[in-house]
C-alpha cells in the first residue's frame, strides 16, 4: 500500500507518493501552470502520471495527506479531513488568503475523485501550537485576538518539525531533551526556538509576512511605514498588499532573489548587492541571538530550507564571530516526509 502527499499551491500541485511502510519515494512529480478552476485537471495530470508508474486510481492508496498553510487556533495536530474540518478550513481563509483557497481546492478534488480514501490534512502552523500566549499574543486590544483570532500562528512547521527530529537523532538526545534553533532559509524564510522538542517561539506571525528578509517579502517592517504609505502618499490596499508580497526583501534591495546571481554579481563588485546580503544575514542573526535568550541552553543551530542547505557563504556569514558555543547543523528538509508520517500516524 502507498500514501499520496499533495502540496497543492494557487498555480501549481506537488505530489510524491510514498511506500506506505518504508516511507521511500515511489512516484515524484509536479503539475504547473494550473489556471483559475484547474485542479480537476491538475488532478487528472496526476493521476494519469501515476497509471503510468502502475497505480490505477486514487483508490488504491491507503490515506492522502494535504498540506494546508493555516489551521488557526482550532487544528493543533494532523486531522482526518470531513464536511467538518473542510468547511473549518474554508473558514480560516481570511487568515491565509494566498494559500488556504488552492490548498482546499486540492482537498475537495482529492475527495471527489476518492472518496473512500482517508484524507488527511497537515497544518504549517500545528507545529507552533505549543507556543507560551506571551509569545504568540500581540500587544493589540484584546478584543483583536478573542474576537479576530489576531496572534501569532507560525509557519513553515512540517519543516522545523522534521529538521528537529532528525537534529535530536544527529545529536544522539532524545527530542524531548532537546533545544534547537532551526533557521528554514529560502524564498520564503523563517525561524523557530525549539525547547524540549516544541517550538516556543518562531519569527512569521499572523501570516508569513513577518521576521526574517524574504526573496520577495519584507520580514519585520514598522508598521507606521503602511499607515504613512495609506495616509500621506494615498497608497491603496492593493498596492501595499503587492508591495509587501511580491515586491520588498532582497527582491526590492537589488533586483534579485536568487542567492546565486546574488553571489556573481557581488563577485563582480555590486556594492547595492553585497548590502542587500547584508541585511538578510544581519536580520537572521539578530533572531539567533534573541531565541538564544529565549532558551537560555542550545544544543545545536539547525540551517534547512534552499539557502540555508546549499548556500555555505551565507551559513559562514550568519555564523562569524557569533559569541555562542553551539555545533551548527546542515540538515536537508522534507516537508512531504514530514507530512507522509503525519498522514500515517492518523491511519
Amino acid at each position: 500500500m502507498t500514501l499520496l502527499v499533495l502540496n497543492a499551491g494557487s498555480s501549481s500541485l506537488k505530489y510524491k507518493l510514498f511506500d506506505r511502510e518504508t516511507l521511500e519515494v515511489r512516484v515524484a512529480g509536479i503539475v504547473e501552470e494550473i489556471a483559475e478552476g484547474g485542479y480537476p485537471d491538475a488532478i487528472a495530470q496526476m493521476e494519469a502520471a501515476l497509471r503510468a508508474q502502475g497505480v490505477m486510481s486514487l483508490s488504491e492508496v491507503a490515506a492522502i495527506g494535504h498540506r494546508v498553510v493555516h489551521g488557526g487556533e482550532r487544528f493543533v495536530a494532523s486531522t482526518v479531513i470531513d464536511a467538518e474540518v473542510e468547511a473549518a478550513i474554508e473558514a480560516l481563509i481570511p487568515l491565509a488568503p494566498l494559500h488556504n483557497p488552492a490548498n482546499l481546492e486540492g482537498i475537495r478534488t482529492a475527495r471527489r475523485r476518492a472518496p473512500e480514501v482517508v484524507q488527511v490534512a497537515v497544518f504549517d502552523t500545528a507545529f507552533h501550537q505549543s507556543l507560551p500566549e506571551a509569545a504568540y499574543r500581540y500587544a493589540l486590544p484584546t478584543a483583536l485576538y478573542t474576537e479576530m483570532g489576531i496572534r501569532r500562528y507560525g509557519f513553515h512547521g512540517t519543516s522545523h518539525a522534521y529538521v528537529a527530529r532528525q537534529a535530536a537523532v544527529r545529536l544522539g538526545q532524545p527530542l524531548s531533551e532537546t533545544n534547537l534553533i532551526t533557521l528554514h532559509l529560502g524564498n520564503g524564510a523563517s525561524a523557530c526556538a525549539i525547547r524540549d522538542g516544541r517550538s516556543v517561539e518562531t519569527s512569521m506571525g499572523m501570516t508569513p509576512l513577518e521576521g526574517l528578509v524574504m526573496g520577495t517579502r519584507p520580514g519585520d517592517v514598522d508598521p507606521g511605514v503602511l499607515l504613512y504609505l495609506a495616509r500621506e502618499q494615498g497608497y491603496t490596499f492593493e498596492q501595499i498588499d503587492r508591495i509587501l508580497n511580491r515586491e520588498s526583501g532582497l527582491e526590492s534591495l537589488c533586483g534579485d532573489h536568487d542567492l546565486r546571481r546574488i553571489h556573481t554579481r557581488i563577485a563582480e563588485g555590486d556594492t547595492e548587492t553585497a548590502l542587500a546580503l547584508e541585511i538578510f544575514v544581519h536580520r537572521v542573526r539578530k533572531y539567533v541571538g534573541a531565541y538564544v535568550a529565549v532558551l537560555g541552553r542550545v544544543d545545536a543551530l539547525v540551517f534547512t530550507g534552499g539557502i540555508g542547505e546549499n548556500d555555505a557563504m551565507v551559513r559562514e556569514m550568519i555564523l562569524k564571530d557569533l559569541p555562542f558555543d553551539f555545533p551548527a547543523l546542515v540538515i536537508p528538509t522534507d516537508e512531504e516526509l514530514e507530512i507522509a508520517i503525519e498522514t500515517k500516524n492518523r491511519i
